[in-house]
């Protein structure tokens, strides 16, 4: 059995950033918000989807901890907040080494099972 302490220890954050970026909306929201923060008629703009839609994209990406919302006098501000894709990166690349290490044991194998066949050919 494998046993990953990360997976347990962030298994509902890491699983509410996943739900959040799994929509496309949501990933260029937070695309958008890479490059400062923004207000929310803002973020709105360029999607064909009316103001109550981005709010509720907006409340998922805030439930996954992937942006606050601040309100600066009439205007709602949004921050993007990177740090539970950090952790999703990280996990992603637990996973990446597990499966270096399968393939350069396949490697290892398929290079002892030419080195058979070799052997065993008739010399000319």
């Amino acid at each position: 059995l494998l046993f990953n302490p990360m997976v347990n220890s962030t298994a509902p954050q890491l699983g509410r950033t996943f739900a959040a970026l799994a929509d496309p909306t949501r990933r260029a929201i937070l695309e958008r918000l890479a490059q400062g923060d923004t207000g929310v008629s803002e973020l709105a703009e360029p999607f064909p989807v009316s103001l109550p839609a981005i709010s509720r994209h907006l409340r998922v990406l805030e439930q996954a901890g992937l942006v606050v919302r601040e309100r600066r006098g009439r205007t709602r501000r949004c921050r993007l907040v990177a740090g539970p894709m950090k952790e999703a990166a990280d996990w992603i690349a637990s996973y990446r080494i597990y499966w270096e290490r399968q393939l350069d044991v396949l490697a290892g194998y398929l290079q002892e099972l030419q080195a058979e066949l070799q052997e065993e050919e008739p010399s000319p």
